[in-house]
């Protein structure tokens, strides 16, 4: 670990975050993730059980999670 800060702001430099989603697609995704957990949660409210909520309640909650996090860096607020 001799590498200084500055070497390794040099390198970094050199290679540029290129993102998974792009900022032009960021509100489509967002919303598309938003529908889906709304509708995984009417599914899993329609029949709750023990047995939907590894198949309709987590991937709603994750959709819901992803979705509003995607929607916010879409228009604009950053946390």
């Amino acid at each position: 670990m001799d590498s200084s800060l500055h070497e390794i702001w040099q390198t970094a430099s050199s290679s540029p975050f290129k993102p998974a989603v792009g900022k032009g697609s960021q509100f489509f995704v967002g919303f598309t993730l938003l529908l889906i957990g709304l509708s995984l949660t009417g599914g899993f409210a329609f029949n709750r059980s023990l047995l939907n909520l590894p198949v309709y309640g987590v991937p709603a909650g994750l959709a819901i999670a992803f979705g509003t996090v995607y929607m916010f860096c879409a228009v604009g607020v950053y946390v």
